[in-house]
């Protein structure tokens, strides 16, 4: 067990070096920078979709889908979305901010205390 969460904070941490270092065109830089300034965040895995940031509890796919993710808004600002709520729906809007640091901070908030760090495996062996 030791272990496999040695891995899955070896594998969480090569993600996020990499997701930093993705170019502009595809991910704003300061979208993962907010998200990577939160020590609850950095726990988990990274994972970019379409410009969204999206986080995963397991470091395998199918991923996790139930930490909110950060969308740039079109019309400025941004939003939280849940893509995957406990109860099977989808794509909740959890809110609408105007900085990337409250929309960090809106995230952390959604995230369950008994959640994290990832683990190594796919979202079947989440508990």
């Amino acid at each position: 067990m030791q272990e496999e969460s040695q891995d899955a904070s070896e594998a969480v941490a090569l993600k996020w070096r990499s997701v930093r270092e993705l170019s502009a065109n595809t991910i704003n830089p300061d979208m993962v920078e907010a998200a990577y300034a939160q020590p609850r965040l950095r726990q988990f895995l990274p994972l970019v979709s379409h410009g969204s940031l999206q986080f995963s509890r397991c470091t395998e796919f199918p991923w996790t889908r139930d930490i909110p993710a950060l969308f740039p808004s079109g019309g400025g600002g941004y939003v939280v979305i849940r893509m995957d709520e406990p109860n099977g729906s989808e794509r909740h809007k959890v809110g609408w901010v105007e900085t990337l640091e409250e929309a960090a901070a809106l995230i952390v908030a959604e995230i369950p205390a008994e959640w994290g760090p990832a683990i190594h495996g796919t979202a079947d062996d989440v508990c």
